[in-house]
């Protein structure tokens, strides 16, 4: 593991950045950053660098299955889950990896430092983001602040974008964990039934009253609670979801505030 300022490198980083990942075949390569950021498939990597744990956290590395791709994504932090979470219900995003790029550089003092961004989303567009999940805006300290102003100008560089995400309101978090839990397309039920229920909600009306138009409340709530993961139907998650919750369709080809997806079934 390349670790900030290590000497053992300091003599074979040249100018600008460089990117280190395990390739496909599982060794590790090293290309530079212009070169690599649109050659290479982050979003399909390996972690370059484990998640680290931190003892006395109450919660530590794990994975997130993806509904976008169908995989695990390695996840370091319940900060960083929700994020996931988030990139997952984006409809521009087609791809996710955590931690699958090292990033080495020279600072203005001619020393070599690297930094490990924690997750790289790949857009339909080809561009990608490349970010870090604090859980507080202070997080990391002075050298992840130093870190995320040199890989944003990295990012920049090759036409991406970096950022520090800010963590989601309280309410929003916990709605879109509860909506999770229904992502996966086994919630979209019986042939034929996810499209009563978006035809149910063609109107705003509250969430029990379109459930129950359609039919058992017990097949039907958790086919209502997948379309809205996936922006067939959308609700304010602002505040605390309830079964009088106003939920509708949204109008077709607008964009969905919410960060739907496109269902990949």
């Amino acid at each position: 593991m390349i670790g900030e300022g290590d000497g053992a490198e300091a003599g074979a980083v040249g100018a600008g950045f460089e990117a280190v990942f395990v390739d496909p075949g599982g060794q590790v390569a090293r290309q530079r950053w212009v070169d690599a950021a649109w050659a290479v498939a982050f979003e399909d990597l390996d972690p370059v660098a484990a998640f680290p744990v931190v003892p006395g956290r109450r919660w530590g590395p794990g994975l997130w299955w993806s509904a976008t791709t169908g995989r695990h994504v390695a996840c370091g932090s319940n900060a960083m889950r929700i994020q996931l979470a988030v990139l997952d219900r984006d409809p521009r995003v087609v791809g996710m990896a955590g931690r699958p790029v090292r990033l080495l550089w020279r600072n203005g003092a001619g020393r070599v430092r690297s930094w490990v961004p924690q997750v790289f989303a790949r857009y339909a567009d080809g561009t990608a983001l490349l970010a870090d999940c604090p859980g507080h805006p202070e997080a990391g300290g002075e050298r992840a602040l130093r870190a995320a102003e040199a890989v944003a100008e990295a990012c920049a560089r090759v036409g991406f974008a970096y950022q520090r995400l800010e963590p989601p309101g309280a309410a929003f978090a916990a709605n879109l964990r509860w909506l999770a839990g229904y992502r996966h397309p086994r919630n979209a039920g019986r042939p034929g039934l996810l499209g009563l229920v978006v035809e149910a909600f063609a109107r705003p009306r509250p969430l029990a009253d379109g459930v129950d138009a359609v039919g058992d409340p017990i097949e039907v709530l958790p086919v209502a609670f997948h379309a809205l993961w996936h922006g067939h139907l959308t609700a304010p998650l602002d505040a605390p979801l309830h079964e009088r919750v106003l939920v509708h369709a949204p109008v077709p080809g607008a964009r969905h505030g919410g960060g739907g997806r496109r269902e990949a079934e």
